[in-house]
């Protein structure tokens, strides 16, 4: 597969920064950054990101993620292998993601379980995260960006 044009973020280097600039804003907010991975590859395997999921999978591999946890994010409700509080932030990954959905994109129960093991600052983190994760997940897949590749 071959892109169909340079990533848009890199052909405005201003959008680039400030991508990366929120990105960097919900470092050490409150969610493991393992959790914060976990919830980027579920959110770009529903999107069909394969660069988002590229990158995620070898991000977990360094980190030393178990290849159960990695291969099972795809079917986190049935596998064993992740907390509550994890199972709270792909459920509401995958609310976020797939809004239109359900009439209630994010219900309170979803909301609730994550504010059960999320305070405000860390929920909002992963709000956001979740957010620019679709946000990166959209301008690959418009433009077929192909994973193991260069962005440019």
């Amino acid at each position: 597969m071959q892109a169909r044009m340079k990533n848009p973020a890199v052909n405005l280097p201003e959008t680039l920064q400030a991508l990366l600039a929120v990105s960097a804003s919900i470092k050490d907010r409150g969610v493991c950054e393992n959790t914060m991975d976990l919830v980027h590859m579920r959110v770009s395997q529903i999107n069909g990101c394969s660069v988002c999921t590229d990158m995620g999978l070898r991000k977990l591999q360094k980190a030393g993620e178990t290849i159960e946890r990695i291969v099972g994010v795809s079917a986190w409700r049935e596998m064993p292998y992740f907390t509550e509080a994890e199972r709270a932030a792909l459920a509401l990954g995958e609310a976020m993601t797939r809004l239109a959905d359900r009439p209630d994109a994010v219900s309170d129960e979803v909301w609730n379980e994550a504010a059960k093991y999320y305070d405000e600052k860390a929920l909002s983190a992963l709000i956001v995260s979740i957010a620019v994760d679709n946000v990166w997940n959209r301008l690959n897949a418009t433009v077929r960006q192909p994973a193991g590749g260069s962005w440019n």
